[in-house]
């Protein structure tokens, strides 16, 4: 009968149990902050005063504060999501994959990671309306703000109205900085408006302030080959669809519409 081989404390525990208390409260404080647990170094006297208290065991006392930060985590989580402004609650784990084969599940899930967002690379969603573009594109904003990624989502025409209105009141600057602080700005409907040369261009210099720094996903409804009818100078166009491509991934979701096809489907056929 084989035996469980007898569990050996590694040297790293070994060589800390001559702490003197100051220097394992300092050392405590320390691995907070490269681990990156905040919550735990704040509570930590707080809690090892309850431990005492309540008499809590080695496990309950650690079960704790790792619990303590974790909720701290979840609040913080759900303040991302709301401060990112989406119009609705759309989540990834609720895409119907079945319903558009066009769209690859496998790439969704690589792309829910985050990884691209920490390389600042874009995202282009392009489909007809009804196919799951801006499902997509909330769904990936909220599971990168859960991931503690800074998040924003506007329409495009909102966008450009409220940079033209920042350039009229002297305040472009400070807009165009305060959406290249975002790690992810989600743009929703580019393609469904003509914008004339003025809007193009600010739109442009937003882009420009993120390009290869920040990640930008958009959601449109028009191929890259008619984009001349949003952006109405081909050299402009050309330099905007450049910026939303550059080492990114573009996904098309396709031409039938499976909300119309779910609608159709719930109605009552005739006898």
């Amino acid at each position: 009968m084989s035996q469980t081989a007898p569990v050996v404390v590694s040297q790293t525990l070994r060589r800390r149990r001559g702490l003197t208390e100051q220097a394992a409260v300092a050392a405590v404080d320390q691995a907070c902050r490269r681990l990156r647990l905040p919550t735990i170094r704040a509570v930590l006297d707080e809690a090892l005063a309850v431990a005492g208290k309540e008499q809590l065991s080695y496990q309950g006392f650690l079960a704790e504060i790792l619990l303590a930060e974790c909720d701290d985590r979840d609040r913080s989580s759900i303040r991302r999501v709301k401060s990112a402004n989406f119009p609705r609650d759309k989540w990834l784990g609720d895409f119907d994959y079945e319903a558009n084969p066009n769209i690859n599940q496998a790439t969704i899930n690589t792309l829910a990671t985050g990884d691209w967002i920490r390389k600042g690379q874009p995202l282009c969603l392009i489909g007809d309306s009804g196919t799951g573009k801006s499902h997509l594109l909330i769904g990936l904003g909220a599971a990168a703000a859960e991931k503690g990624f800074r998040v924003r989502y506007i329409l495009a025409t909102r966008l450009v109205n409220e940079l033209v209105e920042a350039e009229d009141e002297k305040m472009l600057a400070k807009t165009i900085a305060r959406y290249g602080r975002v790690d992810l700005l989600c743009i929703d409907e580019l393609g469904y408006m003509e914008l004339d040369k003025r809007g193009a261009e600010l739109l442009f210099q937003v882009l420009t302030e993120r390009e290869e720094k920040a990640s930008v996903a958009i959601a449109t409804n028009e191929s890259f080959s008619g984009w001349t009818k949003t952006f109405t100078d081909p050299r402009l166009c050309a330099a905007i669809v450049d910026r939303l491509t550059f080492k990114g991934t573009i996904i098309e979701t396709g031409t039938d519409s499976y909300r119309l096809a779910h609608t159709k489907n719930q109605q009552p056929t005739d006898a």
